[in-house]
């Protein structure tokens, strides 16, 4: 009897802390357009509960040999502002080798079971981000490392030849 009561108040205090994520926009700006051009950037709410994220990135300049992606966690307060992570990786070293870097592998983690990106350099065609849910990012923000509630954006540059060629950036709500 005292195990059952515990177990029910343990499953109301995960119940109290755990948060649900929401998609509240999406910005893509390309940067060079002679490298590289969006040809769809958008979220689709499927109903209430169900959105998800996709876009398209073309390349026109390939093979791409030498990419990095900084990845930034910004936190709404007067505007947003940096909060916890600011990091850049070498996405080719990475995908070598993805256990170099937790950090970069929890990041990757939030899309990249959703891209045709995990794969070793060179990259000889276009990038696609292929119907993200909404549910996954909650996991991920909620499961894995919990965030506190708040408005917050990832702001990723993707530099190809050490060159900013395009800016992503996906906002969402915790709430």
């Amino acid at each position: 009897m005292f195990g059952l009561m515990c177990l029910l108040l343990s499953a109301i205090k995960v119940a109290e802390i755990s948060g649900h994520v929401e998609f509240t926009n999406i910005k893509c700006e390309p940067l060079d357009k002679s490298f590289s051009d969006f040809e769809y950037c958008y979220i689709k709410a499927i109903n209430r509960s169900y959105k998800y994220v996709s876009l398209k990135v073309n390349l026109f300049k390939i093979p791409v040999t030498k990419v990095k992606v900084n990845f930034s966690v910004m936190k709404r307060f007067n505007g947003y502002l940096p909060f916890l992570y600011n990091v850049t990786i070498d996405a080719c070293k990475f995908f070598e080798n993805s256990n170099r870097n937790p950090l970069a592998q929890y990041l990757s983690g939030l899309f990249l079971p959703f891209t045709n990106m995990a794969h070793k350099c060179p990259f000889n065609h276009s990038l696609i981000l292929d119907k993200l849910p909404i549910d996954h990012v909650n996991n991920h923000l909620t499961s894995v490392l919990k965030f506190p509630p708040a408005d917050y954006a990832l702001y990723t540059s993707w530099i190809a030849y050490d060159i900013n060629r395009a800016n992503v950036k996906v906002f969402i709500t915790l709430s």
